[in-house]
């Protein structure tokens, strides 16, 4: 008898199909101009499955690895940065439930179900001032006797403000011992968040807004760790960074690409006044173009790699958190040298504001406040090459 042929999984080309992305695409300028929410992406998105990318078949998602929806990633943020990183906040704890599962740990199945049905997961860790990012935090997660806990605090940087279903968050026990990981349910009270004072440089379609937590209760069911504060070995605490991180060098490698296929198609339309021959013929931008050639493909390779290692499930060891850094901080490097780059083959009309690679050079910006920072980047990987900073 004939073996039974598993199901094909759909490929990127086939949920982020053409007509959506250019409508993604074509949406983008307005919704920076207005500084405004991209709920008509979001719901294109959704309806295609989209939120569900990481849920396995039997589950109603789209069955994909790591390596697809970072591929997706890049697709998505080359037609609109601001829609990819608001949705890269929801993949995040997908990645986490997936990493998990990798490691025999279903406790974050609800995560990938609950995504396939249509929820949204956003992300709720960062802190103002907190440079320990995932190893302590000042947001208090007051226990109650019934197992859930009260979180009181100040996150930053919430993408997807408006239409979260579901708020993952974390705060430290009042001792000061442990950490506490949970998921907030829009429908609690206790919380807030403020849109007045989202008008931002670049990325401004994500509404990143400050949420303020004041006794906002997680039952003990969506309770997802108690870690020591500090660092740890915590599986969850890999997942967050394995996730968080290469989604984001998924989204600025995407920026990257955009910002030298727009160069170039530039570079074959305008003309030398003085040779009449195509810019693309001048020798110096042929060399400017080679060099961002180079940037990219190195790029692309390294994002590759990472990807493939957290589908594999790698055993790096104590490498693993400075390739993941190494691959956000590049990937941002390399996408702000792209941007520069196009910006002087494209010429003065670029230099407009409503133009689209004005707006890239903008959303590229953003890439620097992105946890790990370029201070903390460093302080990982000397602290690997070198050990310790010695205490006297």
């Amino acid at each position: 008898m004939p073996t039974p042929q598993s199901p094909q999984l759909p490929t990127v080309n086939t949920v982020l199909t053409e007509t959506l992305l250019e409508g993604i695409r074509s949406r983008a300028p307005g919704y920076d101009e207005a500084n405004a929410f991209p709920y008509e992406d979001l719901t294109a998105l959704r309806e295609a499955g989209y939120l569900g990318a990481l849920t396995p078949r039997a589950e109603g998602g789209l069955g994909w690895d790591f390596s697809t929806v970072v591929a997706a990633q890049r697709t998505l943020a080359m037609h609109s940065p601001a829609t990819a990183l608001a949705v890269n906040m929801h993949l995040v704890w997908n990645g986490v439930a997936s990493v998990l599962s990798q490691q025999g740990d279903d406790s974050l199945a609800f995560v990938r179900r609950e995504s396939a049905a249509g929820e949204v997961f956003a992300f709720g860790i960062s802190e103002p001032g907190n440079d320990a990012v995932l190893f302590d935090s000042d947001t208090v997660a007051e226990p109650l006797p019934d197992g859930s806990y009260r979180f009181t605090g100040t996150k930053i940087f919430t993408s997807l403000s408006p239409v979260w279903t579901r708020l993952g968050i974390f705060g430290k026990t009042p001792d000061g011992g442990h950490l506490v990981f949970g998921f907030l349910d829009r429908s609690a009270p206790g919380w807030a968040a403020d849109s007045s004072s989202w008008d931002m440089l670049g990325m401004r379609a994500t509404h990143s807004h400050t949420t303020t937590l004041n006794g906002a209760m997680v039952p003990a069911e969506r309770i997802l760790r108690r870690t020591p504060a500090g660092p740890n070995a915590d599986p969850l605490t890999f997942g967050v960074f394995a996730s968080f991180l290469t989604f984001l060098a998924a989204v600025y490698t995407g920026i990257g690409d955009r910002a030298v296929e727009l160069a170039v198609q530039r570079l074959g339309r305008r003309r030398s006044k003085t040779t009449g021959q195509p810019l693309a013929q001048d020798p110096v931008l042929r060399y400017k173009t080679a060099e961002a050639s180079l940037r990219q493909l190195t790029m692309d390779a390294q994002l590759r790699s990472v990807a493939e290692s957290i589908d594999a499930g790698a055993e790096l060891g104590t490498e693993w958190f400075p390739r993941l850094v190494a691959n956000k901080t590049q990937a941002v490097r390399t996408a702000k040298a792209q941007a520069d780059f196009a910006l002087e083959a494209s010429g003065g009309a670029s230099y407009h504001r409503q133009n689209e690679l004005s707006r890239i050079y903008r959303d590229v910006m953003a890439g620097v406040f992105h946890p790990s920072d370029d201070e903390s980047a460093h302080n990982t990987l000397a602290s690997f090459m070198l050990g310790p900073v010695e205490s006297e």
